[in-house]
């Protein structure tokens, strides 16, 4: 099979189909591994700060220093299961600091054939969410672990990114953009930075001193969907300083959503808005129950059926009926759920 390594010329038209949002900048890849081409192309070599997605890079790096026959000493293990699945940040800062910082970029640019990555400005140093990525070169990434890598380092990097965690261990939820739109089959390594709260690091409002944009809150989605890992996604977005994680959330899985995704298959449902702070996510259709977690103040959720449970009455709404949402497999009160009406309006009901 011939590779087609270039990217296809698409612009403001594109742009326009798959939503780009006013004051959002979008850099945006798709490839087809079962055809070696390009679908679809968005400012894909426009570098972003990376965010946690430089942690691919970072475990490429470490799996090579430990040779095609590595063993992974069970402390490595740990930190690189965590860092892989749960975007930990002190895993990676412990490796960023024991393989030598900006090295372990320049390492695997020339491992990997990377043309538009570059480590982090002379400014910030050892901010390692701070490494110059694209979405193009992001998909290089993957098909090395996928194409090229040992069968041992795709194994083991692949079977982590395919169990990912539902939040961060610094609470986020990181189920935006791929995972909420694509069932069964996915894996992802997300990206987050500059969200009051948010993992890797804030960013620096005081002192822009790069062409690399580190005052813009900055959200990615990047990862494999369908059987064998069919199709690459990488999705970049910056958004306006101080917009909602909510709201980025949404507008980063709408993009995802009006992609061309071979082999993909799209979990069925009815995207619904959701209001109010901290939101829980529960077992079953009542209070008494447990908590699976709890909802990004304004998301837009996935909601497959609903079911009449507990009343919950928070004047001036009211209602008995509970949204199931698949990607979590569990409930949330309708009061919190679509515009306001106690049953929402064409979703089936649950018995």
């Amino acid at each position: 099979m011939t590779v087609r390594d270039e990217l296809p010329a698409v612009g403001a038209d594109f742009a326009e189909f798959v939503g780009v949002p006013p004051g959002v900048t979008a850099g945006i890849a798709v490839f087809d591994r079962s055809t070696g081409q390009f679908v679809q192309q968005l400012n894909a070599d426009h570098q972003f700060r990376s965010a946690s997605v430089v942690k691919l890079l970072i475990v490429l790096d470490v799996l090579w220093q430990l040779g095609p026959e590595y063993d992974v000493p069970a402390a490595d293990r740990a930190r690189l299961e965590v860092m892989l699945r749960s975007s930990d940040d002190d895993a990676a800062s412990y490796y960023w600091d024991e393989c030598g910082g900006a090295a372990i970029v320049e390492r695997m640019v020339k491992r990997l054939g990377l043309t538009h990555t570059s480590g982090p400005p002379a400014t910030h140093p050892g901010f390692w969410g701070y490494v110059g990525i694209t979405a193009a070169d992001t998909v290089r990434i993957y098909r090395y672990i996928l194409d090229r890598a040992p069968v041992r380092v795709r194994s083991y990097v692949m079977g982590l990114l395919h169990q990912p965690t539902r939040y961060g261990t610094d609470g986020f939820d990181q189920y935006f953009g791929i995972p909420s739109v694509f069932d069964p089959e996915f894996s992802i390594k997300q990206g987050w930075s500059g969200f009051l709260g948010s993992s890797g690091y804030r960013s620096d409002r005081a002192k822009p001193d790069s062409l690399l944009d580190l005052v813009s809150d900055a959200l990615h989605t990047t990862g494999t969907v369908g059987v064998d890992d069919r199709t690459i996604v990488s999705v970049f977005t910056l958004h306006p300083s101080g917009t909602k994680y909510g709201k980025a959330y949404t507008d980063v899985t709408r993009l995802t959503r009006a992609l061309t995704v071979p082999g993909a298959v799209r979990t069925a449902g009815s995207w619904v808005v959701t209001t109010g702070e901290g939101v829980r996510v529960r077992t079953a259709p009542n209070t008494s129950c447990g908590i699976l977690g709890h909802l990004p103040s304004g998301v837009e959720v996935l909601v497959s059926a609903q079911t009449q449970g507990e009343l919950i009455d928070v004047p001036p709404r009211s209602s008995d009926w509970w949204s199931y949402l698949p990607k979590y497999g569990g409930y949330v009160t309708n009061v919190y759920v679509g515009s306001g009406a106690p049953k929402l309006p064409g979703v089936p009901v649950r018995q």
